[in-house]
């Protein structure tokens, strides 16, 4: 009979994303960081390919990159609203970890498996920030998915995308829990 590690289960069983636009500073130090990469970096990873990676934008990078984004909302035509929430994205955010997908050549691992692990990675150091009492939200937008702005402001190479930013700072509210999937509607079971 396996031996449950109840905390575990009781924190998965219980954990919420925070709102970014509540986290604030302090963030957590560049030792801490490195502790949530650390058991980021477990995550799944078919073949040991490892296809991502991270970049950690402080407050000085973020700020660099809101200041990106009216040009490229420009340039692709984005409505006011979306603009806005996207400086404010970069802008009011203390800290945030880029998860980068970023696919290896392999003859037995698709490229679809690797970006199933990035996303994985995102989900791993969201569970690690709440785990070690951090608030943290994962999210993307449209400047994260457009190319120009990747590749000019986080240096990403061709093949890359940004599978998540991971926004991670102190909770100045708690959110209330949000309804959850009706499982019967989601679970097929099969006996045979």
């Amino acid at each position: 009979m396996p031996v449950p590690n109840q905390a575990a289960l009781d924190f998965l069983l219980t954990r919420r994303s925070h709102p970014a636009k509540t986290l604030r500073a302090p963030v957590p130090a560049r030792a801490q960081i490195e502790v949530l990469l650390r058991a980021t970096a477990r995550t799944p990873d078919h073949g040991k390919l490892e296809p991502w990676r991270f970049i950690v934008l402080e407050k000085p990078a973020l700020a660099r990159l809101a200041g990106l984004v009216p040009a490229r909302a420009a340039a692709l035509g984005v409505a006011q609203d979306k603009l806005d929430k996207a400086v404010a994205q970069y802008g009011d955010s203390d800290l945030a970890i880029v998860v980068v997908d970023s696919p290896v050549a392999s003859d037995k691992i698709p490229p679809i498996e690797q970006t199933y692990s990035a996303g994985a990675v995102c989900l791993a150091l969201l569970n690690a920030a709440l785990a070690s009492g951090w608030g943290a939200n994962w999210l993307s937008g449209w400047a994260s998915h457009d190319a120009v702005f990747c590749r000019e402001g986080l240096g990403l190479l061709a093949h890359e995308r940004v599978a998540g930013l991971i926004h991670i700072g102190t909770e100045t509210s708690v959110p209330p829990d949000r309804p959850r999937p009706d499982l019967t509607l989601k679970t097929t079971w099969m006996a045979d």
